[in-house]
Order: structure tokens, then sequence, then C-alpha cells
């Protein structure tokens, strides 16, 4: 596997483009469009909250009955969310609008929409962001950059990744973008990602990966709790890199699913370390647990503990806390068995044996948890099993940008 440059646009037959509509930012671009050239196998996961946003109904049909799409088309600023059968009709229109200018069928159009909930859509700036990204559609390097730059609310950057790997003899690469600062707890933030591969794969396989990854990437990423109306993630197989279809659970698919998981968790990592306010992404990997699930629940639970994430910020070694959100995240563990251990570019410290405080240097801590990432590692000695969540410090700046995100 090869890292490369690039984003949605690194696959092949893959174009993005931005537009200025002026929804609700007015000094930045706010709409992007993503098209293939080809017709693309549809994969998705989306929120588990029941309040779900318009454009996740609309791009659920498409994903689970059409299973096929070949754009997308994306706004930043307002949400669709709350908005009613309006809110849906407006899904359509886009969809509409969009295939009329491409020449595609509305029902391969996917949409998707992040921002402020509540309010609707104006729907003569879409429209018009539409007609303007057409022409402008290009698979460059920047061109992936600026629709990915377009997609922001409270992201201070852009979140890209792709790899390359070797299938059936051909070169197949998989790329995507994303974002997400705030809002951020996803279970399938306010998260978006779309990915895109060139790879030739059953729409059914396609699903498969996306969901099972899903779960070990996106879903481990927590940066306030806080499961959005939105949360979308569109996978789209276009076929163009020649490989044979993969319709089968082999070393083909293996291959591909490692290039997925890749660009899945760098993106993931990504939204957190620029999570709202966020100075540091704060890694927690839980070791020698009994299973993966057991893993899973108790990373988690240290990276959205608020208590946690405020010590993180101020650089304070307050073990405690970690045991602490262990202890009520609903895994059975002994935790007079738990080490635990801070690490960083600065060092790698082990801060507690068998649950008990060692003699260690407040001092030496405090450096390591001053690094803009940190992890700490927890072995509860039951098993073999790991897992990795993310998530960020807890800083004044996070609710200074959400007491004011509408005005």
């Amino acid at each position: 596997m090869r890292q490369i440059t690039g984003g949605v646009t690194a696959a092949k037959g893959f174009f993005a483009a931005a537009a200025a509509a002026g929804i609700k930012y007015k000094d930045r671009t706010d709409m992007a469009m993503i098209y293939s050239e080809a017709p693309c196998q549809a994969a998705g996961t989306f929120t588990r909250n029941i309040v779900k946003a318009a454009p996740v109904k609309w791009d659920q049909k498409v994903v689970y009955e059409t299973k096929k799409a070949q754009a997308v088309v994306i706004n930043a600023g307002i949400a669709n969310a709350c908005t009613g059968e309006e809110g849906m009709g407006y899904c359509k229109d886009t969809a509409e609008e969009a295939g009329k200018h491409l020449n595609i069928p509305a029902e391969q159009v996917l949409v998707a929409s992040t921002g402020v909930i509540g309010m609707q859509l104006p729907m003569d700036r879409i429209r018009a962001g539409v007609a303007a990204m057409v022409p402008d559609l290009k698979a460059d390097i920047e061109s992936g950059h600026k629709a990915a730059r377009a997609i922001m609310t409270t992201d201070t950057r852009e979140k890209e990744a792709a790899v390359e790997v070797e299938i059936g003899g051909k070169t197949v690469t998989v790329g995507g973008m994303c974002k997400g600062s705030g809002m951020i707890h996803p279970n399938m933030c306010t998260m978006l990602s779309f990915v895109t591969t060139d790879a030739a794969i059953s729409q059914q396989l396609l699903l498969e990966a996306l969901q099972a990854d899903v779960e070990d990437t996106y879903n481990m990423v927590s940066v306030d709790g806080d499961t959005s109306t939105n949360d979308t993630c569109i996978l789209l197989a276009n076929a163009m890199a020649g490989n044979p279809e993969i319709t089968e659970k082999n070393e083909d698919y293996r291959i591909f699913t490692e290039a997925l998981h890749q660009v899945n968790e760098t993106l993931a990592k990504k939204m957190a370390e620029d999570g709202e306010g966020a100075t540091a992404l704060f890694e927690v990997k839980v070791v020698g647990a009994a299973s993966k699930e057991q893993a899973k629940v108790l990373s988690k639970a240290v990276i959205t503990s608020n208590l946690t994430k405020a010590a993180v910020f101020g650089h304070d070694a307050n073990w405690g806390r970690i045991l602490c959100a262990m202890g009520y995240s609903g895994a059975e563990f002994d935790p007079e068995k738990v080490d635990l251990f801070f690490e960083s570019a600065a060092g790698k410290m082990k801060i507690i044996e068998n649950g008990v405080a060692l003699d260690y240097s407040e001092e030496m801590a405090s450096k390591i948890l001053s690094e803009p990432a940190v992890t700490a590692i927890a072995d509860v000695k039951m098993g073999s099993a790991q897992a990795t969540a993310w998530g960020c410090d807890l800083t004044f700046d996070y609710v200074k940008i959400n007491a004011d995100y509408r005005s």
C-alpha cells in the first residue's frame, strides 16, 4: 500500500468542483460536487440518531434501493434537518438540478448538507451553485482540495487522504475527504465523509466493507458526545481501475478493505485532532482485553470523559479520571490489574501498575501531555484483544465556538 497526495479526485474517473453560493457564509465557498464519469456502485452508512436530516433519508433510498450513484452535491451552512416535507422536496430538487446539468438520472445523485438545524435551504442559491460547479468539474488534486474546503463549517482545515494498492495486476486507488469538528460522536458528528475508488467490486461487498470498517474508524471518534442528525459516509466505486470485479471475500477483497481502512482511519483521526477548540489529539488504546467489544467500550468511555479531556488540556496526568471513566463504561474488568501509560513524541511513561500509582515524575508526565498528539494506553490483562479510540482535549474555545454558532 502506498499513501499518495489527494482526496476524492485521486481515483480514476472522479471529478470535483466547489462554488461560493452564499448559503450562509459570505466570504468563502460553501458548495461542493463530486462526479464520476461512469456510474458507481454506491454504499453508505448513516446517523443512528432518530432525528434524521432530509439528505440522510434521500441518500438511504439511493444506497439501498437505486444502489448506484454518479454524483454528490454537498452544501455547508444549513443542515436541512428538521425541515419536514419541504426539506425532502429540496433534496429532490437539488438532485434533479444536478441531474439536468450532468445528464444523469436524479435517482443517481446523492445530496448532503451540514450546518444549522431547522433552517430551509435557499434553493435559488443551491441551483445557482449547481449550475456554476458543473463546468468547473476537474479531476486534478486541486479541485479535490477545493471541494474539501467548501464543505467545512467550524473545521479549521480540510481533511483528505488517498492510497494506492495492487489488485488483480491493476493499480487501484481509494481516496476521500471529510468534514467534522464539532457535534462529533458518530453512530453509524456533524460528520460527512465521501470516499471514492476506481475498484471494481460488487455493491453488496462494497456495502459490507464500509459498514464493517466504519465500526473501527469513524465510530471510534468523539469530540463532544453529540451524535448529529446528518452523519453520512458515502463510498462510490466506478470500476475504472480495470481489476477483475471483486465478488467474494478473497485476497483481493482483503487488500481492498485494508486500503479502505487506511483512508477512513486517517480521516477519522483528522476529525478528532481538529475538534472544536482542540489543542491536542487524544488517542486511547485499550490492550489485553477479553474481547474487541470490551476494548471498544473502555476506550470510548475515556475519550468521551469531559474530566479526562480537560485534564489533557491542562497537561495534567490525572490518571484517576481515566480509571474512573473505564469503571462506569459498563465493561467488566479488574481495576486492580490495570497498567496505564502516557505516550507522545516527548516519551512514554508508566503511570499506574496493577491499579496503583507509581512514583513517576509529574514534570515529565506534563511534558508528555504537552504534545499535539497524546496517547493513553490501558492494559487490562484479560486477553489479547485491543481497540483504539480518538478524541481531543476540551478547551475554553469549545464553549466559545458553540455559544456563537448560530450568530
